[in-house]
Order: structure tokens, then C-alpha cells, then sequence
């Protein structure tokens, strides 16, 4: 086994490497990461970055590390502070949002300083592998599970999500949010203009593309400058094909990637690639999510914040200018991505934490919080009269669906094995070369 010290040294390394590449991303988060959310370039709670990555720790008495920085997921933790504060007004609270690099900037920030023994009061991580082959696996977090049975919240999560912030009967994390990663989003005016409906299968998927094309409309619009948007496309595919329980074991090497099913995941990926617009490589997300704003694109396949964006950024009305339906073939399924916050260890204010962590895991705080960041909440029980329809419709799904965890945001597989996914996605996407994905793929997972 890889000594602890060689281990540090080797996820510190990656992560500023990943930096290094990020830092000039025009917009998305981590690893996606939620990978998604609009970033809106530097603000005041990154002013201190160089401090904190020298290992100068916060002054306040909690200190809430993050890179939500972008419009609606800033204006989510700002509320979320200032109810804090309205209920311990005897508590000061440190905003310390690292913002720039798609996330990653924030995530360098924290292995060094994780490494330095300085952890913040406590940080966003994203439930599945994020936290537990990084953080959990070098001894860095707390187990929470006392904590979770005095506030009763063993039963207001999905047990699914629960064993996805855990390690060996351990729960190491709460969840404030949750995103949608395998929905399709679609300008319905465009749609009603070609009498087509949503699909609900690869091959429908196709007809509808053929026809759309047919009359000069990019069928699906990708902005993959940014590592991670035709990832989710792959791994919503493998969804569809495989199910979630063999989507599971894909990550977790007991199917392997020259499996036939995975073979024809790839061709399906290779021949919805065909639909997307040529200049993809030189837009993100959002520029891609305007292709379908103005009618040159119908669909694109985003996270649910790309909801937000549409909705708050772009003042497009839900179902009357953009609808919504579940990528083809994965019905019944959510890929979830959801973010998080625990209990480090070595911090002195443990009780003052925990005070925070009950109050992002109360029906109050959760409600608080993601109807401005336009993500639903973790809990099964929140107030639905506080989101709108596309809210209450993923509410429902989230509370019936199979969870499976998103690899292009980290949740299925280690942050290293995502970096070299995504390197052979981004490699399939200007190639082709399926046998040279699957490859690429099963070398990758072979070498952690």
C-alpha cells in the first residue's frame, strides 16, 4: 500500500497540475462538478487566496470554504450565512469562496492547505468519491454518524445518498443540494416548428436529430472547452445501456470496458456526436446553452443549473420557452451530483461546525438555500411550494428514481481517473476511435 506521505504528495500534485490547466476556464466548476455552475470571475471572498494557500488560517470563528462564486450559487450561501447569523449572532462567519479555474483553483487551495494541517471549519466536497478516495482516505474528516441520529436525519435523506458521503459504516458528510446530471433541455419553440416531440430512446434520439439537421438546426449543442460537458454526455449513455446497478459496476471494475453493452455505448456516444455544433471546442456551457436560447440549437444535454441559467440569466420562461425531459433510455434513473460539507479533523471549533452542518441539513436551510442556487434539495421532506415546476417535477423523480453517481463530477471514480476520462473523451470527441477510447479507459482504471 502507498505510504500516506507519497499519497499526499501525489493528490496535492495532481490537483495543482489540474489547476494549473483550469485556471483559465472560462466558466464551469469543478470537474465539472456541479461541475457546472456559472462562475462570474473574481470577487471579494477570493482576496485572500494567496493567504490561504500559504496556510494562513481564518480569524473568524467559522470558516465556510467553497468555490460558489457565480450569481445564483453565491447569492444561495449568502442567504445561508445570513440565516446562520440570525440565529447565533454570537458566531462570526468568514465567507471564504475561492473563485477562478472552474473549481479547481478552490480545490488546490484546500490540499494544501489539508495538507499543512490548517483545514477550513469546514468545506464543499461532492459526495462519492470526491470525498471518500480523497479526503476520507487520508484520515482528513470526522465521522458524523452521533451527529446524524441527534438530528434525526437518517430518514431525510435517501439511502442511496447517505452511502454515498460514507466509508466502512461511517458517514462523513451532509448534503445541501442536489443536481440533475441526465436531463436534456430543448427550445420548445423550435420543436413545435418541426412537430417533434421529446425522445425517449437512442433511436428516437436519432430521428429526431436526422430531421432537425435536415432543416439546418443543430440537433445538440456541446460546449466541451472545459473537459467535462461531453463526459456527461458519455456517462448518461452508459446509464441508458448498462442500468444503474451495471453503471456502478462498471466504476467499480467489475465489468469491463470491452464489454459489448460498453462497446455500444461508445458507438451511440460516437453517432450523437455527429449532431453537435462544429464550433464546440471553442465554447463552454453557457455559450453552448445560447445555441439553444436563439433557436440554432435544440437540445443540450446540462446539468439542471443550465435550468438556472436559462430561467435567471437568459429570462426564459420554463415550458414555454425551454422544456425539459430525461436523457433517452435512462427513465426511472438520476444521475445525481450533490455537494456537501463536514466535520475535518484537528479543527478547534467542532461544536460551532456542527451548529452550521444542522442548519444545511434542516428542511429551513436546505429551502434557504436552493431555490437561488436552482438546485432541489437533499432532503426528502423539504417544501415544495418553494421551487417551481421543474423543481417539483425533479423533486418527485429524485424521490423515486435509482441514484447513480456522476463520474464527470466526480462522484463515481477518484479525481485521478477523472482527469484522464475526461483526457479521452475530449481525445474520442475529435477522433473517433472507439477502440482507443475503451482503451484508454480500462488503462486508466488499471493504473490506480
Amino acid at each position: 500500500m502507498m505510504k500516506k506521505g507519497m499519497w499526499w504528495m501525489g493528490l496535492l500534485g495532481l490537483i495543482l497540475i489540474i489547476a494549473a490547466c483550469g485556471s483559465g476556464s472560462s466558466g464551469t466548476e469543478e470537474s465539472g462538478g456541479e461541475a457546472g455552475e456559472q462562475q462570474s470571475g473574481e470577487t471579494k471572498e477570493s482576496s485572500g487566496n494567496e493567504e490561504a494557500a500559504a496556510g494562513n488560517s481564518s480569524e473568524a470563528d467559522l470558516e465556510i470554504f467553497s468555490w460558489w462564486t457565480g450569481a445564483g450559487e453565491e447569492a444561495g450561501l449568502n442567504a445561508l450565512i445570513d440565516l446562520f447569523q440570525e440565529k447565533h449572532p454570537d458566531i462570526t462567519v468568514e465567507n471564504a469562496a475561492v473563485a477562478g479555474g472552474a473549481g479547481t483553483n478552490a480545490k488546490a487551495v484546500l490540499a494544501t492547505r489539508m495538507q499543512g494541517n490548517d483545514p477550513p471549519s469546514t468545506f464543499q466536497v461532492h459526495a462519492g468519491a470526491e470525498l471518500n478516495e480523497s479526503w476520507v482516505a487520508a484520515d482528513k474528516m470526522e465521522p458524523l454518524n452521533d451527529f446524524y441520529e441527534e438530528e434525526g436525519l437518517m430518514d431525510k435523506f435517501p439511502q442511496e445518498l447517505i452511502d454515498m458521503v460514507s466509508q466502512n459504516r461511517n458517514i462523513y458528510s451532509v448534503p445541501v443540494n442536489i443536481h440533475r446530471g441526465n436531463v436534456i433541455f430543448y427550445n420548445m419553440s423550435v420543436f413545435e416548428e418541426h412537430g417533434l416531440e421529446p425522445p425517449k430512446t437512442f433511436e428516437e434520439f436519432m430521428e429526431v436529430a436526422d430531421e432537425l439537421q435536415a432543416a439546418g438546426v443543430t440537433p445538440l449543442a456541446l460546449g466541451d472547452k472545459e473537459t467535462w460537458p461531453a463526459t456527461q454526455i458519455f456517462e448518461n449513455i452508459l446509464l441508458g445501456t448498462l442500468g444503474p446497478e451495471d453503471y456502478q459496476a462498471l466504476w467499480d471494475g467489475d465489468i469491463a470496458f470491452d464489454d459489448e453493452r460498453v462497446v455500444e455505448a461508445a458507438e451511440t456516444f460516437k453517432q450523437m456526436l455527429g449532431y453537435v455544433n462544429e464550433d464546440h471546442a471553442s465554447r463552454n456551457w453557457q455559450d453552448s446553452a445560447q445555441l439553444v436560447s436563439e433557436g440554432k440549437a435544440a437540445m443540450i444535454n446540462m446539468g439542471d443549473w443550465a435550468k438556472g441559467y436559462f430561467s435567471n440569466d437568459l429570462e426564459m420562461e420554463v415550458n414555454e420557452d425551454f422544456g425539459y425531459f430525461t436523457f433517452p433510455e435512462t427513465e426511472g434513473n438520476f444521475m445525481v451530483i450533490s455537494d456537501t460539507f463536514g466535520l475535518p479533523s484537528g479543527v478547534e471549533n467542532e461544536d460551532q461546525v456542527k451548529e452550521f452542518l444542522a442548519l444545511l441539513g434542516s428542511v429551513e436551510g436546505q429551502d434557504t438555500f436552493n431555490p437561488l442556487k436552482g438546485s432541489i434539495p437533499a432532503r426528502v421532506d423539504a417544501d415544495e411550494s418553494n421551487y417551481d415546476e421543474y423543481g417539483t417535477d425533479t423533486i418527485e423523480d429524485f424521490r423515486e428514481a435509482s441514484l447513480a453517481p456522476s463520474l464527470a463530477h466526480g462522484s463515481a471514480a477518484s479525481e485521478g481517473y477523472l482527469t484522464k476520462a475526461n483526457q479521452a473523451v475530449n481525445i474520442f470527441v475529435t477522433q473517433g476511435d472507439t477502440n482507443r477510447l475503451l482503451q484508454s479507459l480500462e488503462n486508466a482504471r488499471s493504473a490506480q
